[in-house]
């Protein structure tokens, strides 16, 4: 091989993208195309150190804007290689044209996508409105909670993207400082453990390999983008879920942390619960039990682990014999319920769960979500559930100032 290898300790002390980098760094990536935008930008930049201190043999393509960056990444993966970029919010925005080529060429690109607001006004701060944007684009999407997870998710997205069976495009998200920023705990892999997990890549339909010539980026018009989106849309719901439930029992066995598509938190005999994403599902997890300790009111939490494919029925499996709902979205609706309210009634018209069900939207542009704040919803969850109906308003917005704002 012409590049060294990195001894690592045991544990670790480092932040979400210096995980992300770290993870990108041992798959040993072929090409790296990226124009850094505030909170990703030290993946990128660790990742380009890295290849100049000789620990990465690929190549590393500054550009000139987020679009070009994921062009690059659309061609070099089309050409054959192990590819990965990372951006954030207006970035995201401006890449998210080429990310519908990605996944309808079947190109099995990693994104680490650190989540942040979308302007205006401007804040480089972090919500989920970019995750939410992007989030029927055709990509798996997983969701860290810290840095370690960051780490683990990279090496889990790389081996079920490039699966022959689901070569597909996934992104990582992380919450923007929260999680990019803050530095905690991190167990690696060696590099010659995760390079083994991932395994070696393995082209497939390249446009390199001259004896077996391929287009990709055909025009279909109506004869036959029907068909391609619909067997899209079949192997997302049906493939993938397998690929990832065998992926995440792989690293288990060989590193004993253990993940779920939906990430359940004292569930069993709940009555109330929030589903959540992000940094704040750790949060919801400490004053659940305080709830449980203090208050007598038997919390528990959902924490989404996979929001694409959407876990429709892990979801449901989970929320069972829960009385009241209260789904935590982190991104400005613009006019509508929250997204993870949207989903959840999706759920619950198609079960015979009837829980009350509830939007909370909070933390936009950065915003803290508090203990004190949870504490507040929990107990309104439990007057939804005594009362069999919402006893406040559906839709409620979470520490924001001024009058209370709240619909429905």
């Amino acid at each position: 091989m012409a590049f060294d290898k990195m001894n690592l300790n045991e544990v670790e002390v480092w932040d979400g993208n210096f995980a992300a980098a770290q993870a990108m760094r041992q798959v040993q990536i072929d090409v790296v195309s990226a124009y850094p935008i505030t909170p990703s930008t030290p993946i990128v930049e660790g990742y380009a150190k890295f290849l100049a201190d000789g620990y990465v043999e690929g190549e590393f393509m500054m550009v000139e804007s987020e679009h070009a960056a994921m062009s690059g990444c659309v061609g070099a993966s089309a050409a054959g290689g192990r590819v990965a970029t990372a951006t954030s919010s207006q970035g995201l925005a401006l890449m998210a044209e080429v990310l519908y080529q990605a996944s309808g060429m079947r190109l099995p690109i990693v994104l680490n996508l650190v989540n942040r607001a979308l302007a205006a006004p401007l804040n480089v701060n972090g919500d989920h409105s970019d995750m939410y944007m992007v989030r029927d684009s055709g990509w798996i999407q997983f969701d860290a909670y810290n840095p370690q997870e960051v780490y683990d998710l990279n090496l889990i997205a790389f081996k079920v993207a490039e699966d022959h069976d689901v070569r597909l495009p996934a992104i990582v998200n992380q919450d923007g400082f929260m999680t990019s920023h803050t530095a905690s705990n991190v167990r690696p892999l060696s590099d010659d453990e995760a390079y083994a997990f991932v395994g070696e890549f393995q082209p497939m339909n390249d446009m390199l390999d001259l004896d077996n010539p391929v287009t990709h980026g055909v025009q279909t018009e109506e004869d036959w983008h029907f068909e391609h989106k619909a067997r899209q849309h079949h192997d997302l719901m049906t493939k993938v879920f397998p690929k990832i439930e065998e992926a995440f029992a792989e690293f288990e066995k060989k590193t004993g942390r253990k993940y779920n598509m939906v990430e359940q938190y004292m569930l069993d005999d709940a009555e109330v619960a929030i589903v959540a994403m992000g940094t704040s599902v750790e949060t919801a997890v400490e004053v659940a039990k305080e709830m449980r300790e203090n208050e007598g009111i038997k919390a528990g939490v959902v924490g989404i682990r996979v929001l694409r494919p959407w876990p429709f029925e892990y979801i449901a499996e989970a929320v069972k014999g829960v009385k009241a709902i209260g789904t935590l979205d982190r991104s400005s609706p613009n006019g509508a319920l929250g997204m993870l309210y949207n989903e959840m009634a999706g759920i619950l018209v198609n079960s015979d769960e009837k829980a009350v069900l509830t939007n909370y939207v909070y933390g936009l542009g950065g915003r803290d979500l508090t203990k004190a704040h949870l504490r507040e919803i929990f107990k309104e969850l439990k007057a939804n559930a005594d009362a069999g109906k919402p006893t406040t308003e559906i839709q409620q917005f979470v520490g924001v100032r001024g009058p209370k704002l709240a619909y429905l």
